[in-house]
């Protein structure tokens, strides 16, 4: 089992696409607490319509997604909360039944975590890579805009 994952902090929508299809991802798995967003493209309805239309599959599992208080304590820069809350999170039943649906999921097709941070060092699905305890792959969206 392998599992790749994406931040969409820096692309647009197409560029994400593109840099899923060049890996040959056949799922994307958004691990947000709340897939919205303020970047077009990127909320739930709207991105999982564009992946179905490329190929993609789109699944979200909310239980992985960071609640807000650790939202808050990244974005003020509280990181020492930021991975307590977390790892908290990341210990609860439903986040295990979560982990568990990505292992089956990761064993039978090529699949993507996606969320927001660029960098996945920064970014709660590194956590969920460790806890996976498998080889994972970054794959960066290369922006055609900036």
């Amino acid at each position: 089992m392998e599992i790749w994952t994406i931040g969409y902090e820096k692309a647009a929508q197409s560029d994400v696409i593109a840099a899923l299809e060049r890996a040959g991802i056949r799922t994307v798995i958004d691990v947000r607490d709340r897939p919205q967003s303020r970047r077009a493209g990127f909320s739930k309805s709207m991105l999982a319509g564009s992946l179905n239309a490329a190929g993609i599959g789109y699944v979200h599992l909310k239980a992985l997604g960071t609640p807000k208080e650790g939202r808050v304590a990244h974005h003020t820069g509280d990181q020492v909360t930021f991975w307590r809350i977390v790892d908290e999170s990341l210990s609860t039943e439903a986040a295990g039944e979560a982990l568990e649906e990505i292992a089956v999921r990761a064993k039978a097709e090529r699949c993507c975590l996606l969320c927001y941070e660029a960098d996945w060092r920064q970014c709660h699905r590194a956590r969920i890579v460790e806890r996976l305890g498998c080889p994972a792959h970054h794959l960066e969206a290369v922006a055609s805009f900036l």
